[in-house]
């Protein structure tokens, strides 16, 4: 099997899953495929280096953070300079819909970095160590970004006003 096969495999088992962080990060679906598009492209032209590390998948994940924040910080400057007011929220539907809206709501409002360590440590399920060796920090840092990003998401407003009193 040559290297672009074997990456083509490797991506296609996990498109569906880094799309969902993505969008997790990004709070847009199209954002969030534009993001893992532009991480596996760059990924691909170093494959026969990242394929050999133990974790790729750990690598990849750290990829798509760091195209996330240049994203942010490149999009920051373009709303800085807009002048249009953005479009009007409209009402979330009811239930497991409303909840799920109510959360990415809720991300969105969580710093790039922040955002990035509760996404990783408690939707991709990745542990600590993980998310550290993915975001490049230690660990003491993921646990203090992961602690002040539940409390941030359980103060909320959006998620706030959902709570029937179940935790």
């Amino acid at each position: 099997m040559d290297a672009g096969s074997d990456f083509e495999s490797w991506a296609a088992v996990r498109w569906s899953r880094l799309v969902r962080t993505a969008y997790l990060l990004t709070g847009d679906h199209h954002e969030a495929e534009d993001l893992v598009q532009t991480t596996l492209a760059k990924v691909f032209l170093a494959w026969p280096r990242i394929s050999r590390l133990d974790e790729p998948d750990a690598y990849v994940h750290r990829a798509l953070v760091n195209n996330n924040l240049s994203r942010f910080r490149r999009r920051r400057v373009v709303h800085l300079l807009t002048s249009r007011l953005p479009e009007r929220s409209r009402p979330a539907a009811t239930g497991h819909v409303e909840t799920r809206a109510a959360l990415v709501t809720a991300l969105a409002a969580l710093p790039p970095r922040m955002r990035a360590v509760v996404v990783l440590r408690y939707w991709e399920d990745l542990s600590e160590q993980q998310v550290a060796d993915a975001l490049g920090c230690t660990i003491g840092n993921v646990k203090s970004q992961a602690s002040r990003g539940l409390r941030k998401l359980r103060d909320h407003p959006a998620l706030a006003a959902g709570e029937s009193g179940e935790r």
